[in-house]
């Protein structure tokens, strides 16, 4: 059997944030973010709200919206970089929640890359004969995390899931896949409560997202464009064949310069950074959900998803929508 990816559902929480909030008690401007970053409105989940809940509400609306029976789900893989607790896990708690008791449970620390590995690790688990049935989800409650006192990092940063779910089938639509990891940037971008040591530097254990904006964005776009081209080469395709590109939607800029720097029009890069912010692990669904719901996503298409983030990691794959 194949890996097919047959639905998708995605949930934000309700209160709506524009940059003029920021304006409040840093000095920028909406102007200033929009030209810097590409964003307009982010989410930000109530106090009361955590990521469990929001991960919860994404599958209950794809099952809505699909009709479907989802108490036969056999392995939940939630990608997460805000957890409720450490543990149990938040895939755990999903699990029970969801009411679907014959299912492994399995969270992934990768943060913005968290979709990507759970694409790849799903196609794997089900091309190997042991699973039927995989959720993968992307969630986070990032504004729970961000220290507002940093004016270039607050304005990013943003709450939101996504959820997918990968069937067993003859015919699949999952195809190559890439996965990896540059640990040497651990310290670039970072979320410790723990006075520990990131390859021999020292961190604030703050317990907020620390990043060096500069030195992701330089890392996020020369190792994007490389593992685009690799996905591209190990599917046999050219880039005019890609109808659609979901990167992680860190930054506007990000995706522009990863599209110049692959040869592909940015009109073919589906975001949600500008509506949702940086929503780490659930940016790819919140974007391919939105290009779906558009009807720019259609049957047949090709889409390359790829995620990067803290760690460094990144990963993904090529869809063939169906």
């Amino acid at each position: 059997m194949e890996a097919k990816l047959t639905a998708i559902g995605i949930y934000a929480p309700e209160k709506v944030v524009d940059n003029h909030y920021f304006e409040q008690f840093i000095e920028t401007s909406d102007e200033w973010i929009r030209s810097r970053t590409g964003i307009i409105t982010r989410r930000f989940a109530a106090e009361k709200e955590f990521t469990s809940d929001l991960a919860e509400q994404a599958v209950r609306n794809m099952a809505a919206e699909y009709q479907l029976r989802l108490d036969d789900v056999d392995f939940i893989l939630v990608a997460t970089v805000t957890h409720d607790q450490i543990m149990p896990s938040m895939a755990c708690q999903l699990q029970y929640r969801l009411g679907m008791p014959n299912a492994a449970a399995l969270d992934i620390s990768a943060a913005c890359g968290g979709f990507g590995y759970g694409l790849v690790l799903a196609k794997g688990l089900i091309n190997s004969g042991m699973y039927r049935k995989i959720l993968v989800i992307g969630a986070e409650t990032l504004t729970k995390v961000t220290d507002f006192t940093d004016r270039t990092s607050c304005i990013l940063f943003g709450d939101g899931a996504g959820v997918v779910l990968i069937e067993a089938a003859e015919k699949g639509n999952i195809g190559a896949c890439v996965a990896g990891a540059d640990g040497s940037g651990g310290q670039d971008l970072y979320l410790s409560n723990q006075n520990t040591l990131i390859n021999g530097e020292e961190i604030l254990a703050n317990n907020k997202i620390v990043q060096n904006g500069r030195k992701v964005f330089k890392w996020a776009v020369s190792q994007m464009s490389l593992q685009f081209n690799i996905l591209l080469e190990k599917e046999g395709l050219s880039v005019e064949d890609i109808d659609w590109f979901v990167p992680h939607s860190a930054n506007m800029r990000i995706i522009e310069a990863i599209c110049k720097q692959v040869g592909l029009p940015v009109e073919k890069a589906l975001e949600s950074v500008s509506t949702y912010g940086n929503t780490s692990s659930a940016s790819i669904p919140l974007a391919l959900y939105e290009g779906v719901r558009a009807g720019k996503v259609r049957k047949g298409h090709k889409v390359m998803m790829l995620g990067f983030g803290g760690g460094l990691t990144y990963a993904g794959a090529i869809v063939e929508w169906a």
